[in-house]
């Protein structure tokens, strides 16, 4: 093989390696750190500035029984922040989240914790099954109407004991403490494609180099 192929096919490799080190890097140390989640208020209800792609979704919320807390944001390692319009019910004791995608798309996610801890989660879209008896549910009923989620999450919740603030506060706090501990194995569970994108990237850029001072 003559050299200027070998140097394409390490050029081609190279840039292949940056490719993928672009898409899935932040994945990989989300993976490692996911407690590094940043998560803190942005607005109080009163000044909140929610999106008209969500205002469907709130007049829902609003309809059954949930009151606006307010807005936050969560800041994954080398990403940029994602906001999320939160609502509480204070009686059935339960958070509702909203929040859109990249392309737009509404999302929503009704949370409880739980006491002494834990959390029950259920989404409106996508998302992994998890059950740790007693401490941790996770799952998901996609494209439901808010209506019957919140039926389905209340199902979830029974036998369990919920925590007993359901403030702006209480939310905030519940998100933080989600990344530290019990939302880890999730993180992981998400982004280990990531991880994996990005060994195989330092793998090419490695090979590249040793293989240009071994020639």
């Amino acid at each position: 093989m003559n050299v200027l192929a070998e140097l394409g096919i390490v050029v081609a490799g190279l840039v292949l390696a940056i490719v993928l080190l672009a898409l899935n890097f932040w994945r990989a140390v989300l993976f490692l750190f996911p407690h590094k989640v940043r998560v803190e208020p942005e607005a109080p209800a009163d000044q909140m500035d929610l999106p008209l792609e969500l205002a469907q979704v709130s007049i829902h919320l609003q309809a059954l029984g949930f009151v606006a807390l307010g807005s936050h944001e969560e800041k994954p390692p080398l990403q940029k922040a994602t906001r999320s319009y939160d609502w509480a019910h204070p009686t059935e004791r339960v958070f509702a989240t909203v929040y859109q995608t990249a392309d737009g798309e509404p999302r929503l996610y009704f949370l409880t914790p739980l006491a002494p801890e834990g959390f029950v989660i259920t989404a409106g879209y996508r998302r992994p099954a998890l059950d740790v008896p007693g401490v941790y549910r996770s799952g998901s009923l996609a494209d439901a109407p808010p209506d019957r989620l919140l039926r389905a999450h209340l199902r979830r919740m029974e036998g369990l004991t919920p925590a007993t603030d359901f403030s702006w506060e209480g939310r905030v706090e519940a998100g933080r403490s989600w990344y530290r501990g019990l939302g880890r194995k999730e993180i992981r569970r998400q982004n280990l494609q990531g991880l994996l994108w990005t060994v195989m990237a330092l793998a090419i850029v490695a090979s590249a180099f040793l293989g240009r001072r071994a020639a």
